[in-house]
């Protein structure tokens, strides 16, 4: 009995393929914590580590009493015990299904597990595939993070088991998919029309989005009314939204779509909400060289320019004022509806140094401040409030200053000046320095009135009279043709240091000079034209006074 039973056993053996890499059914019979025991009808039951019927997900796909298909290694290993591989067995039946897909073009599932030059890696039940970056897609993806880790369908597109290389697709499987659902959408699909899609990718300037076999571009301008610097400000990639068809070519089959066009254009009632004047609170969203981005509210932005950030500091970067993120209080200087751009005021909303200087000191009042620089027009006193107020070269001085005065003011200098005018609205500010003085011209002709003799020192002589010094900065003008017709003799007569009688005839205000004569008889008791000959005649010894030009005068013309 015994060896009848061992017969059949030999004869069932004969019966299996039991040679090295054939392929044989078993059963499992036992499942433990590192191994699985299957009888495949050999001589003895083999263990196969249970590593090797975990699936991609990392689960075991076996229970006790399933038949599994195993690769034969070997009858006996020495120990008379029997080597099994569901692992191999795999891979096998792997290789089988991706001859069948690529044979048929059906599609196959895998996982994108890594990442190689050129492409991707994809694992395909135990097979490593490989997917050229060119194929993720129907459109080039920067970013395959979305992809890594997760199941997809790819089609095979070539084979090589001997070389163990197999390309796959996963375009190939979308453009297929998509083709009845593109047909579709494009019968249905019309401008200004609401639909959903999935945000497939993102650029610098917007955001693709499959509409469901048609992509559409969600351009970066169109995604909120306020200004956007990256689409993932506003969506990211997966994500599902509700846009607006903006514009539709259905011979070249691009879609523009829009996200903010869902929403009430905040701009078309802007200037109802905000006037001319009107202070509000805005976050810092930018900083540029010129300015400063306030955001007045939802979609709604505005500039705040480097001009209306200070009252003082008119080229202050401002990033020296403000930050990104701030909250300000600024005020609404224009609105300009048609280009879709506020003007916002910082300083507006601080005390004007200006217009408080103009309602504190009126015309005539004295200030105090110290010398900030000095030009060739003249002096900037630094004032309170951060402010300058600027003393004219011709309000320094009653008279012409010279380089000699000029140097006696210095940077830094403390000095006392003299309000003249505030114009508040220019932002200027006019002192003075003399006028903290009497104006000594004003003080002698209040005693020195027009027709009167007042008598002086000659200073200078030139070709067209003489200029005599009548007091403390106060000078007049003998001309030529007030003295004599004759002008040869005027250096022969007259020397610089002589004192002379002349008669006030007139009054140069602008040039703050006294014009003088010394023409008179006694009809008139006054001047005699320049014009009249007799001037220097003999009826001059019959005048009321006596004039020492006049004698000397008439001295020379005898020696001639």
């Amino acid at each position: 009995m015994t060896e009848s039973f061992a017969q059949l056993f030999e004869e069932s053996l004969k019966q299996i393929k039991t040679y090295p890499g054939s392929i044989v059914r078993g059963v499992v019979i036992n499942i433990t914590k590192n191994i699985v025991l299957v009888d495949a009808g050999l001589k003895s039951e083999s263990a196969i580590p249970i590593e090797q019927f975990y699936d991609s997900q990392g689960k075991l796909e076996v229970k006790v009493g399933d038949q599994v298909d195993v690769i034969l290694d070997a009858v006996e290993d020495g120990f008379g015990e029997t080597l099994l591989s569901r692992e191999k067995a795999k891979r096998y039946e792997t290789w089988i299904m991706l001859e069948k897909a690529y044979e048929e073009a059906t599609t196959v599932v895998g996982m994108i597990n890594g990442k190689v030059k050129g492409g991707f890696t994809v694992e395909l039940n135990g097979i490593r595939a490989f997917l050229p970056g060119s194929l993720v897609d129907i459109r080039p993806m920067h970013d395959s993070l979305c992809l890594e880790g997760k199941a997809c369908e790819f089609k095979v597109i070539k084979l090589d088991q001997k070389r163990n290389n197999v390309v796959v697709s996963r375009r190939a499987v979308i453009e297929s998919e998509n083709s009845a659902e593109r047909d579709c959408l494009l019968n249905k699909l019309q401008e200004n029309m609401e639909i959903k899609g999935i945000v497939k990718n993102l650029t610098d300037y917007g955001a693709f989005i499959d509409l469901g076999g048609v992509d559409g571009l969600l351009h970066i301008t169109d995604m909120a009314w306020r200004r956007v610097k990256h689409p993932s400000e506003i969506v990211n990639l997966g994500d599902e939204v509700v846009v607006k068809v903006l514009k539709f070519d259905r011979e070249r089959i691009r879609v523009s779509l829009g996200l903010k066009q869902l929403g009430e254009d905040p701009w078309i009632t802007i200037k109802k909400r905000y006037q001319e004047g009107t202070r509000l609170i805005g976050k810092v969203t930018n900083l540029t060289d010129y300015g400063c981005f306030i955001e007045v509210e939802g979609g709604v932005e505005g500039l705040v320019h480097i001009s209306e950030m200070d009252w003082t500091n008119k080229n202050i970067h401002p990033s020296k004022i403000v930050s990104v993120g701030d909250c300000i209080e600024v005020m609404v200087l224009d609105i300009d509806e048609e280009r879709r751009r506020i003007s916002l005021g910082l300083k507006q909303c601080k005390l004007n140094p200006w217009q408080n200087f103009a309602e504190t000191y009126n015309k005539g009042d004295h200030v105090i401040g110290k010398i900030k620089s000095v030009t060739d027009f003249g002096i900037f006193i630094g004032l309170n409030g951060g402010i300058d107020g600027l003393v004219h070269m011709s309000d320094i001085s009653w008279n012409n200053i010279s380089e000699e005065e000029m140097c006696k003011y210095k940077k830094g200098d403390e000095i006392t000046a003299m309000v003249l005018q505030v114009d508040a609205e220019r932002e200027r500010i006019s002192l003075g320095i003399k006028q903290l003085l009497d104006d000594p011209l004003n003080n002698f002709l209040l005693l020195n009135q027009k027709g009167k003799i007042v008598a002086g020192k000659i200073i200078s002589i030139d070709t067209k009279g003489i200029k005599i010094a009548l007091g403390d900065n106060v000078e007049g003008y003998l001309r030529c043709s007030e003295i004599s017709h004759d002008y040869k003799n005027m250096k022969i007569v007259f020397n610089i240091g002589d004192v002379v009688k002349a008669r006030i005839i007139g009054i140069d205000r602008k040039n703050r000079i006294i014009n003088l004569s010394v023409c008179f008889n006694q009809e008139n008791n006054g001047i005699i034209n320049a014009s009249h000959s007799s001037c220097v005649n003999d009826q001059q010894e019959n005048t009321r006074f006596s004039n020492v030009m006049t004698e000397a005068f008439k001295a020379a013309t005898k020696n001639e």
